[in-house]
């Protein structure tokens, strides 16, 4: 029998919680602000993986 060593659930979770916790205090604008801001980070994130991508496969 395999170990099991990461649990997609339990992850889930975790991540759920972090929000939470993060935006519990937060009114509806800050909570819409929170996430335009994370949504431009992972955009702008995805943008340099796929810059550092095409870098790496040319010769």
């Amino acid at each position: 029998m395999i170990a099991k060593t990461f649990d997609c659930v339990e992850m889930k979770q975790r991540g759920a919680e972090r929000v939470y916790e993060t935006v519990k205090g937060m009114s509806v604008e800050e909570e819409l602000e929170f996430w335009r801001q994370i949504t431009e980070e992972m955009r702008n994130w995805g943008k340099a993986e796929r810059t550092q991508e095409n870098t790496l496969k040319k010769p």
